[in-house]
């Protein structure tokens, strides 16, 4: 006989009536996160209730908000799996997220589930829930789980009841992806198919490693790359260990973690520094993050690594403070120079070490790729994800577009900011996701013309979504307005889309990251994204130019 651990329940779930839907709410593993997000979260839950009521179906909450943790949120992989037991697998059911999520704590679940499922989040900044539902369907991608998705500002605008109501009657939701054209139906110039390809079988026939430390973070299963896939472009994983990246902080003198400090304000770059740990950045804080930086690049050394990607949220959280001003700088060509600890050879001299925020495999694929392909092109090679964190209309000063705002904690460099170091300052990270602090590098991206892409798997293949995009810069009272309604501690890069409308990229992106790396000008962006694209195809991956990319 089978015998359960006594937390599972086997009781055979009732159905439910016809018109009526469940309803569960993905949340953080952090208890503090999941308590601060709650309040929008519960009013975002009530809205939707009420559109579904005017639909004439009733939504049935399949798990109970938690007075002693004080919110309603599914915050454990084994809480996930608890409540997907007692749920009628055929019922219809809907992820409504106003709030980071860590996917891994119902993919189990959803993963047999039989019912339709909806993914919804709200059309707001003010915590990363439309980050959160981008993350859980590029998993749900990833696991060949079919979904719909959905997303509003108030859950009741034509777009919206439009969707909610096919989803109802048919169990699906279709939306325009018109914009997206897949590469092998198109022609490439020749000479740019030719630069593409050179540069992939020199990566495949030199072959590189990428070092993580520590595989998955915060339940993003998009954003681990199974070995057969990844190896097949010439990468390959060095598993590291973030407890190896704290031991060799500990070997790191004060003097030197003194000196990359004192080379970064000589640089002009500035920290909001106080005094109170616990809620201030403090200048230990920072002499620690330089004690990591300094650590980072000599195992990358060490390891012979050509692109490193530090977990950071999980486990390392809890013995130092955040990675993200480490992250900048290895991000940056111009950054302050590390010492073997053998010899004093200096590390990567004249180059970045090209990081990958979140320990994201798929962002680290595609950094490399980026980072070497405009170093062939003689175009600066500085290269991040974002987030794809939210957007709005804005009219004004000449701009006159949908003006996305892509927001990441780490990893962008300072060559991305208007005025360079000197553009840039540190500013603590929120004690509700780092306890020990830390400082940002946090800046404005500077107007230019990008690249973006975002590798992702699909049908158990790799796969590319590529496009050109336009870096505007807004007032700085509109900047810190939308600072203020997303996270203002951290970089900030205004950007419109090329050919593709907001509910186009939301119902394309498979991730909640996107990368962006800067072009000389408007032509040179069409030229390096088609033969980035070559390049991608030529490593095996199948590659779809987004929105007006020229093929000429």
């Amino acid at each position: 006989m089978i015998s359960f651990p006594p937390y599972i329940t086997m009781k055979i779930p009732t159905p439910l009536k016809p018109r009526q839907v469940y309803l569960i709410a993905n949340g953080d593993l952090r208890l503090s996160a999941n308590q601060k997000c709650w309040p929008e979260q519960s009013m975002m839950e009530a809205t939707l209730a009420r559109a579904l009521k005017a639909e004439g179906w009733t939504v049935v909450r399949a798990h109970p908000y938690d007075k002693t943790k004080q919110h309603g949120f599914i915050d454990s992989q084994k809480m996930g799996m608890d409540v997907f037991r007692k749920l009628d697998p055929q019922a219809p059911l809907i992820v409504a997220e106003c709030v980071w999520q860590y996917s891994q704590h119902i993919l189990p679940g959803l993963s047999t589930h039989r019912g339709p499922i909806l993914t919804a989040a709200n059309w707001s900044g003010t915590w990363p829930g439309l980050v959160g539902m981008l993350n859980l369907n590029g998993s749900l991608t990833k696991m060949n789980v079919l979904y719909s998705t959905v997303w509003s500002e108030k859950f009741s605008d034509p777009f919206f009841k439009d969707a909610l109501h096919q989803w109802l009657s048919e169990g699906i939701v279709t939306h325009d992806q018109s914009h997206v054209r897949d590469l092998a139906l198109l022609k490439l110039p020749l000479a740019d198919e030719q630069f593409g390809k050179r540069a992939a079988r020199e990566l495949k026939q030199q072959k590189a490693i990428m070092g993580v430390f520590d595989e998955g973070c915060m339940g993003m299963h998009n954003a681990i790359i199974p070995d057969e896939l990844l190896n097949s472009t010439g990468l390959f994983k060095e598993r590291l260990s973030q407890s190896t990246l704290y031991a060799r902080m500990l070997q790191v003198s004060d003097a030197e973690a003194r000196a990359i400090f004192d080379w970064l304000k000589k640089k002009g770059m500035t920290f909001a520094l106080g005094a109170d740990e616990a809620t201030e950045l403090t200048e230990n804080q920072i002499l620690q993050q330089c004690k990591m930086y300094i650590a980072a690049v000599r195992l990358a050394d060490e390891f012979g690594c050509a692109t490193i990607g530090i977990q950071y949220q999980q486990g390392l959280k809890d013995l130092a403070p955040a990675s993200d001003l480490v992250e900048g700088l290895l991000n940056n060509v111009d950054r302050p120079p590390v010492k073997s600890f053998e010899n004093g050879r200096v590390l990567f001299e004249g180059e970045a070490v090209p990081h990958f925020n979140e320990v994201d495999e798929c962002a680290g694929l595609d950094g490399l790729v980026t980072y070497r392909l405009w170093r062939e092109l003689g175009f600066p090679p500085e290269n991040t994800l974002h987030d794809l964190r939210w957007g709005q209309h804005y009219t004004g000063g000449g701009t006159d577009d949908y003006v996305w705002v892509f927001l990441i904690s780490g990893a962008a460099p300072p060559a991305h900011f208007i005025g360079g170091y000197k553009g840039t300052t540190s500013e603590r990270q929120p004690p509700m996701y780092f306890r020990l602090g830390g400082g940002t590098v946090k800046g404005i991206s500077k107007p230019g013309h990008i690249v973006w892409s975002r590798v992702f798997i699909m049908n158990s293949r790799l796969h590319c979504d590529l496009g050109v995009a336009k870096v505007v810069e807004l007032p700085q009272a509109e900047t810190e307005r939308r600072w203020r309604e997303t996270t203002p501690q951290w970089p900030i890069m205004h950007a419109v889309l090329d050919g593709i409308t907001r509910d186009q990229m939301m119902a394309r992106h498979k991730s909640n990251h996107i990368q962006v790396v800067y072009a000389p000008n408007e032509k040179q962006a069409h030229r390096a994204a088609r033969i980035k694209a070559a390049m991608l195809r030529e490593l095996g991956l199948e590659v779809h130019l987004c929105g007006r990319v020229g093929l000429s």
